[in-house]
């Protein structure tokens, strides 16, 4: 997420339920044709698209986009880190399980099926 010093040079994101592409260029402070690029390389980045092809951001979309922008501008990340970083922020936040942790949970299920079987 954005640093709180990092915040304070953007404008507050108003309470809309959509943003167009040239609002959000002016609350990023970054311009259209950069925002349709990280479109490309950013796939947790996909604004509704409606009638002739229009980008409508959400909420949610404003905040991801300061966040990448705070990514490549300020902590000098390339497109691939910010990438990683982003997917690595997501997959914790949807509590996406390591390799060894799944395993783990698959073997107390295992345990568990085990003294189930044992009680019939």
């Amino acid at each position: 997420m954005l640093e709180p010093s990092n915040n304070g040079e953007l404008p507050p994101i108003p309470s809309k339920r959509y943003f167009t592409i040239g609002e959000v260029s002016d609350l990023c402070l970054v311009k259209p044709h950069v925002l349709r690029y990280w479109e490309q390389e950013f796939p947790t980045l996909a604004p509704v698209k409606r009638r002739g092809n229009r980008r409508y951001y959400q909420h949610a979309d404003v905040v991801l986009i300061r966040q990448i922008r705070s990514l490549l501008y300020e902590q000098g990340y390339t497109i691939g880190g910010a990438r990683q970083r982003i997917s690595e922020s997501t997959d914790k936040q949807l509590g996406v399980m390591t390799p060894e942790e799944l395993s783990s949970v698959i073997g107390e299920l295992e345990e568990i099926l085990d003294l189930l079987e044992a009680q019939d």
